[in-house]
């Protein structure tokens, strides 16, 4: 089943490496991906033409794969992703980067730390890290290229999606 997936990711840090991963299923329909200048242009434009953007970027979507690099987690963008994607219901994982080769450099980068174990939800009256609920890969180390609509799939029937 063809399934609409939307992206979330530290552009300016991980582009990249986005392009490798992103190329890797080409039969996918993906959204979420604009270029630099359209997303400086939307930036621009003030923090609720973000939030529209985002917001009209994750309807229709089942699944959000949150691309986890060095800095991901500290964007506020990413985590307004994220939390917008639980609160519709969508299917949530993510998938560590570091290790996939920038094209433009050729190199790898640190591991970032998790934005899933910074959010969290009430689950029967506590607290509850959404990476104890939602699954993190590894690129590499899991094999993505091979694996990511196994687990897109798995994520999207999760929430019965």
């Amino acid at each position: 089943m063809a399934r609409r997936v939307f992206f979330s990711f530290c552009y300016k840090r991980d582009i990249g490496r986005i392009g490798q991963i992103r190329n890797s299923w080409v039969t996918m329909d993906t959204k979420g991906f604009t270029d630099a200048a359209n997303w400086e242009s939307i930036k621009r434009q003030g923090e609720q033409s973000v939030k529209r953007w985002i917001d009209a970027q994750l309807d229709s979507t089942s699944v959000t794969v949150v691309l986890i690099g060095a800095e991901t987690s500290i964007s506020k963008w990413v985590k307004y992703e994220i939390a917008k994607s639980v609160e519709d219901g969508k299917g949530v994982l993510g998938i560590y980067i570091h290790n996939v080769k920038d094209f433009r450099t050729g190199l790898t980068d640190y591991r970032g730390h998790n934005p899933l174990d910074e959010l969290s939800l009430q689950q029967n009256g506590r607290s509850v890290l959404l990476s104890e609920i939602y699954p993190t890969y590894e690129w590499i180390n899991d094999d993505g290229q091979r694996n990511i609509v196994k687990w897109i799939e798995e994520a999207a029937r999760k929430v019965g999606r």
